[in-house]
């Protein structure tokens, strides 16, 4: 008999929930690689656990992992469809993010008395007790993955190890997702031991088959796809595709890539991945701390190379003096800050975009530079190659702004070809070419920018560091009139860059005398509140910026054209601080969250109402 209860949507959000030790992160990024493979959009947020591992069945070392799969994806979801819970401390910790009537799969035999009190519930039942509104799937997954694992040879910390993909197996069933596919990947991940490839491979062949044999009693679901851009896929976190933008712009530039870091959560990924890139000519040093990181980046650009640098709110803090001495040499040099929640050592495993603050004006002086911000796991890749262009082309530091979602994140992603990214052009002083007259700060062009002399290349003899130089030799200088004029040159520079980048783009919605603005990792949830709002027929305009200092240039254009400006961001409203002392005339409300969570859809959407009704 086949399964009536078939339930077609647009898109479907699935949280995989247990131990940090449980593989969620595994299971969960396997199922989003085969998701997108079959042409639907994806959204993921990975929850970590603070701890680095907390005692098992604990409710403070619950690991989740959250993926939203079908059409017009912008966020992992606000609740999900389908629960998979591994023990009792998972699904106590994550039953508020299920929808009411949606399926919660269990492994029931994790659900003991010693695990109910490990999770602190206070009955034998804690269905009833968590006032559960849901399908229960009692699923015996540990027994099962013994069953199937019995005659491998494999011990019983090797079977455990198992669970997950048993669980895997049952949600590919659920969805009606290609198990093969994941086997494939499976694959690739266990080349070197055959043997926990094979036991894996018929535990999710066994959850599978565990699907088929429930099936009458439990709905499943058909998920809509929608038409792609011809071209080769692939599923990416934000930390790799801002290394891959990176390699992108050194290819384009043909200057060679170095980054000089320290690790820090959640930046080390992006120092892991270029390391491995040494086939594409990419130097990656891990160096002794975050000042010596950003000073090896430093030398490497005096040296010609595209510098880069990565770390988190606390990295920059320690990295602020190197970057003012590029300020001052006027060296392209790119810093990545993945914010986490701070202050100090704060939560390193949360999102939040509480550094806009430190990386406008985190530096002693008069120290301006370009800031700018990806919006996306893919959008890194973009905002990457921009920063590096913008670096290069202006000679002059950029710190490009992620966060802890989006890096951790993921998304399906097209790779773009090689003749659909700009060419990007450095100012670099040319052997033959050099004009005797030539001084290190010798302006090119309007833009005031100055020319990369490489050392060694006859005739772009000199020096550059720390102290004040004259505006015409480029020799040390202590004259007040001169530092003043040096100060304001510096300004105007990253002032005119304006020039250089995209208009701010609108979604502009009939009948709107509101737009709902933000920036940076944010996009998905604000725009999809926008439009949840003009669908229950309150019409809201929305903007999202990517470029922060400087602003696109019709900006105060944009933003005039509203009654009211509702400013949203994952901090105590630095970029409406920002933008207001920018446009005073402008009346900005705010909607602020500093939870370590990004936004929910739901929330901002009943946050705008309360403004208005206000």
């Amino acid at each position: 008999m086949e399964n009536a209860n078939v339930k077609t949507l647009d898109k479907v959000v699935v949280r995989f929930s247990g131990d940090s030790g449980d593989g969620m992160q595994l299971v969960g990024n396997i199922f989003t690689n085969i998701s997108a493979e079959l042409g639907n959009k994806v959204s993921t947020f990975p929850d970590y656990p603070a701890e680095v591992r907390a005692p098992q069945g604990s409710l403070s070392g619950v690991s989740g992992f959250q993926v939203s799969v079908g059409k017009d994806v912008h966020t992992p979801g606000d609740l999900c469809d389908v629960l998979v819970a591994m023990n009792p401390a998972a699904l106590k910790q994550n039953v508020r993010f299920l929808k009411p009537g949606g399926v919660a799969i269990v492994d029931i035999d994790s659900f003991k008395k010693a695990d109910l009190e490990k999770a602190l519930f206070k009955t034998d039942d804690p269905f009833t007790e968590l006032g559960l509104n849901a399908q229960v799937v009692e699923v015996p997954v540990t027994s099962m993955t013994k069953a199937a694992l019995a005659d491998s040879g494999l011990d019983n910390k090797a079977v455990m190890k198992c669970r997950n993909i048993f669980a895997l197996g049952l949600v590919c069933w659920l969805f009606d997702r290609p198990v093969e596919s994941a086997k494939h990947i499976l694959q690739a991940k266990f080349a070197k031991k055959p043997a926990i490839y094979e036991a894996n491979a018929k535990v999710i062949d066994a959850g599978y088959d565990y699907g088929h044999n429930i099936h009458a009693s439990v709905s499943t679901y058909r998920i809509e796809t929608e038409a792609a851009r011809p071209g080769i896929y692939t599923d990416v976190t934000g930390n790799k595709a801002t290394a891959w933008g990176f390699i992108a712009a050194s290819e384009k530039s043909g200057r060679p890539l170095f980054l000089g870091s320290y690790p820090i959560t959640p930046a080390t990924d992006i120092l892991q991945e270029l390391a491995k890139r040494k086939d594409l000519g990419v130097k990656a040093c891990q160096m002794e701390d975050e000042i010596a990181g950003v000073c090896s980046a430093i030398g490497a650009s005096y040296a010609g190379h595209l510098a880069v640098t990565s770390t988190s709110g606390p990295g920059l803090a320690l990295k602020s003096e190197g970057i003012g001495l590029a300020v001052m040499a006027e060296l392209p040099l790119v810093v990545v800050d993945v914010q986490r929640g701070g202050p100090s050592t704060g939560l390193p495993t949360k999102t939040e975009q509480t550094d806009l603050m430190q990386a406008l004006y985190g530096r002693n002086g008069e120290a301006p530079l370009v800031v700018v911000a990806a919006s996306t796991p893919t959008d890194c890749f973009t905002m990457a190659f921009e920063a590096c262009r913008l670096a290069m082309e202006h000679m002059t530091p950029v710190i490009l702004l992620t966060d802890a979602f989006i890096a951790n994140g993921s998304s399906a992603w097209r790779v773009p070809e090689a003749d659909e990214l700009p060419e990007i052009h450095a100012p670099l002083l040319k052997e033959g070419e050099i004009d005797p007259a030539w001084q290190p700060y010798t302006r090119r062009d309007d833009n005031l920018v100055r020319y990369w002399a490489i050392p060694g290349t006859p005739g772009a003899e000199h020096r550059v560091g720390g102290l004040e130089k004259d505006y015409s030799t480029g020799a040390i200088s202590t004259d007040p009139v001169n530092h003043e004029r040096m100060v304001e040159t510096r300004r105007e520079k990253i002032a005119r860059i304006a020039s250089d980048i995209p208009a701010l783009d609108v979604i502009d919605t009939k009948g709107a005398d509101t737009i709902l603005v933000g920036w940076g990792g944010t996009y998905g949830h604000l725009r999809t509140a926008a439009e949840e709002l003009c669908k229950q027929g309150t019409p809201v305009a929305f903007t999202h910026f990517n470029y922060i200092n400087p602003l696109p240039a019709n900006t105060a254009e944009v933003l005039s054209r509203y009654k009211r400006v509702i400013v949203a961001e994952l901090n105590t409203g630095m970029f409406a601080d920002y933008l207001q002392a920018k446009m005073p005339a402008l009346d900005i409300k705010r909607i602020n969250k500093i939870q370590g969570q990004p936004f929910q859809v739901s929330e901002v959407v009943e946050k705008v109402k309360d403004i208005l009704a206000r």
